[in-house]
């Protein structure tokens, strides 16, 4: 039994191993920010209080995002772990800080590629339900830049892109496949609105966030590489993403990361 605990710590300390704060500078933390409305922080004030204080003092401080990036990587892992109300309140605070209503919609868009049409609804509504509460006109201006007629050439184009020559033929292969140029990279990844660079870190975030994708992730983290989100960005955008989507989907995407770093040393 004492061998099996020390085997099991040695893994963790082995994937913690990966952790780091780099050199990026945090974001400015907001320490009256509460996830809590009055009600509930009455009801269980021990909880709503530390809680605030590690998801909003201590987190932001180790993991050193700024706070474009820690609110694209927060919103797309509330998406992927569905957390619709938070996701209300943090699209809420991140359209006051920063986030342009373009961003914020294409990461919801894009999650439906990820997720499906069923998990993704009720972001779109909430979505919606925020930027008309801050008058923010709808519809946005498209962004859209294919058609029917070439969106599955272009969304190769952009796998091609993305990860490599070997996609070239990859659509002709299932009518997954297809689906998967046509549509995943097609009608989503052509889009304005957000780079690949952006895109890829959403679609890391929504992967780990829902967990048991291990295979996907591991291909999307490095697609990451390529466009320049190396190990210790992701790293740090895990250590953001953490209190949003618990522990042992944290770890499995730092074991991931780790693992695609030492393959591409």
């Amino acid at each position: 039994m004492k061998a099996r605990k020390l085997l099991l710590m040695s893994a963790m300390l082995g994937i913690f191993g990966a952790v780091g704060t780099g050199g990026a500078e945090a974001a400015p933390v907001d320490k009256s920010a509460t996830h809590f409305d009055a009600e509930t922080r009455k009801a269980d004030p021990e909880f709503t209080k530390f809680f605030d204080y590690f998801s909003n003092e201590e987190v932001p401080s180790l993991g050193k995002l700024d706070n474009r990036a820690r609110y694209m990587s927060i919103l797309s892992a509330l998406l992927g772990c569905q957390g619709v109300d938070e996701f209300k309140s943090v699209l809420n605070v991140a359209l006051d800080n920063g986030l342009k209503p373009v961003e914020a919609k294409e990461i919801v868009y894009q999650a439906t590629a990820y997720l499906g049409i069923g998990r993704t609804k009720p972001f779109v509504i909430a979505t919606n339900e925020v930027m008309k509460a801050k008058k923010i006109k709808l519809p946005l201006e498209p962004q859209g830049t294919t058609t029917l007629e070439n969106r599955r050439e272009m969304g190769t184009a952009k796998q091609v892109e993305l990860f490599g020559a070997q996609m070239q033929d990859f659509w002709k292969g299932s009518d997954i496949n297809y689906m998967l140029a046509a549509n995943c990279f097609g009608d989503y990844y052509t889009r304005t609105g957000l780079s690949n660079k952006d895109r890829e870190l959403i679609t890391f975030c929504y992967i780990a966030a829902q967990g048991g994708c291990e295979p996907q992730l591991t291909a999307h983290t490095a697609a990451n590489f390529v466009q320049g989100n190396d190990a210790q960005f992701l790293t740090n955008v895990i250590t953001e993403i953490q209190p949003y989507i618990g522990y042992p989907r944290s770890l499995n995407a730092l074991a991931v990361v780790k693992k695609v770093a030492e393959q591409n040393k």
